[in-house]
């Protein structure tokens, strides 16, 4: 398995980042590496989500769990491995909630491919949610 984690505080509700994370159509607007995405069904699981990263091909997401307004998962099943992303809101006190975003490489080739792909992945996990976090401040 191959894993990376990065989280940030936020002054912003739980609430406020589910808003975000639930409009899906809006993630370019905080997400600089999205060229174009589109949900299928509603924010919950079982529901499809097509994402394409910027000079890529489309990936196809699952989001396996969905618990407003605390966290959702998603998984994308490539080949040899599966990328879970958990993203996740905890309130720390009345002022602030910290925002985490994991992801898990597991599989037969998750040795291998995790480190070859896993940073590639993740690596904007830092601004990505520093983005996210500055527009649910907003």
């Amino acid at each position: 398995m191959w894993e990376a984690e990065h989280s940030t505080e936020t002054s912003a509700t739980p609430e406020e980042i589910w808003r975000l994370w639930a409009d899906v159509a809006g993630w370019p607007a905080w997400n600089a590496d999205i060229e174009e995405i589109e949900l299928s069904g509603p924010f919950a699981a079982g529901s499809m989500i097509r994402m394409t990263p910027i000079g890529q091909e489309p990936v196809e997401l699952r989001i396996a769990e969905a618990v407003e307004p605390e966290l959702f998962v998603d998984e994308a099943e490539l080949g040899e491995i599966v990328v879970r992303t958990t993203h996740r809101v905890e309130r720390l006190d009345d002022a602030r909630a910290r925002v985490t975003y994991r992801m898990e490489i597991t599989g037969p080739a998750a040795d291998t491919l995790g480190p070859q792909i896993g940073p590639e992945i993740s690596g904007d996990f830092p601004q990505t949610l520093a983005a996210l976090v500055e527009r649910a401040e907003s």
